[in-house]
């Protein structure tokens, strides 16, 4: 397990090679993936006006990718609430420990890959919005006192 105290959301950039046949899109376990690549899901013939996660990770890294489609993921970590329209298969939202997630406005095809860098365990789950305010409560609380 990494340090609990990390709650980070960065957009990554994945370079696509092609020609006029296509294009193509590598990704690679500690190259373009910041960390090995354990889990990989994806999500689709999301129905319309469905939403998703409404969940945080104590200790998971993910990327979502949205490789067909597009939908919006609004994420709040230590920094605060930001919200990404996902959109393009070239880019990934990454988010690292205390991350609180909510996907929608799926579209029509919407494919969303997300790598994680561990397999599913229930104990790494913050289900309840409430708990996990009080997780970055703490963790707010500890980096500004230089604790972490």
């Amino acid at each position: 397990m990494t340090d609990k105290k990390i709650s980070e959301v960065s957009l990554l950039n994945f370079s696509a090679i092609g020609d006029q046949r296509g294009k193509l899109i590598s990704l690679e376990s500690s190259k373009n993936i910041p960390f090995n690549i354990e889990r990989v899901y994806y999500l689709f013939d999301t129905i319309k006006g469905a939403e998703r996660g409404f969940h945080a990770h104590i200790d998971l890294q993910q990327i979502a990718i949205c490789i067909s489609g597009s939908c919006t993921m609004d994420v709040e970590s230590i920094k605060g609430k930001t919200s990404y329209t996902l959109n393009t298969p070239n880019k990934g939202l990454f988010m690292r420990g205390l991350v609180w997630r909510e996907i929608k406005n799926f579209s029509d095809g919407c494919v969303l890959m997300v790598l994680a860098d561990a397999h599913y365990t229930e104990d790494d789950y913050i289900r309840k919005y409430s708990s996990f305010k009080q997780f970055l409560t703490k963790l707010v609380s500890q980096t500004e006192t230089g604790k972490q």
